[in-house]
């Protein structure tokens, strides 16, 4: 059968692929599959269609009887809602300084969803229950705002992994505190894929209340879910998921691309490929006299310091940010569909700036 003719016209180079984000990437043919197979015909809308109630079992399978998922459009919205959902108006959040809803959200919890950051510096982007201690005082208080909330990301936005044990004593702490624990997972599935254990094993096994479950950085093509465990932690989540503008009318197209992830082992497949490439790209970066790696590489980011003048020349034949410029500090993210002939390419072109 011919594909289906359509006006629209390719403009871009499908073979050029760079090393600035896991979001670069296209999606998945799984996840194409998924969709079009979930196209035809009308299901009911905003979330009450078949796709999103099978959801619920997968998402039960992976993170325990009583997971609940809420798909929503992005990562900033999943992160958003599932805040609001354990706060109250006048409640905080504690987290690392690095942290994606600190740096990278342009401020959405605070404008958006009315929330209080309350930031700790952290040496590998990891909190610990004595670094929360800086931040976790004063719910008596009433000229501070009180902390209700700790957040982490899984694996950290400098590319580092919590062990399920460290996660388990954050909840501990935070619980003997009365707050609540969140998990920002965008690249939970690489965390998982590294550790080689189950989600299961460092969210609701260890104490997690809350967590937004990435998709789009590990082959889908848009949608993350907010995921429930603790039932008692969170109230009004299907008011709060329309409030913050992240109810999707025709949602069976976010929860089929999930579903298609999910359901079996392409969330895996593709989080060990992304990790092994940068992995392969590290074990190059290492031999390069000059260049520093940074942090463990522990999932799929490199961080790593190399002259400024150096990341400058190789931006113009390779995509990446620099993630702190003034350090000469850059990062190199690898995704599902990063080749080894890509990371080889890119290693031979680091080298050749390195010796002009």
């Amino acid at each position: 059968m011919n594909p289906p003719k359509t006006d629209a016209r390719r403009h871009h180079d499908p073979e050029v692929r760079g090393f600035a984000s896991d979001n670069y990437a296209g999606a998945h043919p799984e996840v194409l599959a998924a969709l079009a197979l979930a196209n035809g015909g009308h299901q009911v809308a905003y979330g009450e269609d078949d796709y999103t109630e099978n959801l619920q079992g997968i998402i039960r399978s992976h993170f325990g009887p009583t997971a609940e998922a809420f798909p929503v459009f992005n990562g900033t919205g999943a992160n958003v809602v599932a805040l609001q959902a354990v706060t109250d108006r006048w409640g905080a959040v504690i987290c690392a300084e690095s942290a994606h809803i600190n740096v990278d959200e342009g401020g959405a919890p605070e404008r958006m969803g009315g929330l209080k950051l309350l930031t700790v510096p952290t040496p590998d982007g990891k909190l610990t229950p004595e670094l929360i201690d800086r931040q976790a005082w004063g719910w008596e208080d009433e000229h501070r705002a009180m902390p209700q909330v700790v957040s982490i990301t899984q694996s950290t936005e400098l590319g580092t992994l919590y062990t399920p044990e460290e996660i388990r004593a954050i909840c501990e702490h935070a619980h003997a505190h009365g707050m609540k624990v969140h998990l920002d997972g965008s690249r939970i599935a690489n965390a998982a894929a590294s550790l080689n254990v189950p989600m299961r094993s460092f969210t609701n096994a260890v104490g997690v209340d809350i967590l937004s479950l990435g998709g789009t950085k590990n082959g889908a093509l848009f949608g993350e879910a907010v995921v429930v465990i603790n039932q008692d932690a969170v109230s009004h989540m299907k008011h709060l998921r329309k409030l913050s503008m992240q109810l999707a009318s025709k949602m069976r197209f976010v929860s089929v691309q999930l579903e298609a992830l999910l359901a079996k082992d392409l969330w895996l497949r593709n989080a060990r490929h992304a990790n092994e490439m940068a992995q392969r790209l590290a074990e190059g970066v290492r031999s390069v006299h000059g260049v520093e790696v940074l942090y463990p590489v522990q999932a799929n980011g490199v961080f790593a310091k190399l002259p400024h003048d150096v990341s400058e020349r190789l931006q113009k034949r390779f995509r990446f940010y620099f993630w702190d410029e003034a350090e000469g500090v850059v990062r190199w993210m690898c995704a599902f569909d990063t080749t080894e002939d890509d990371v080889d390419a890119f290693l031979a072109a680091l080298k050749e700036e390195m010796a002009r």
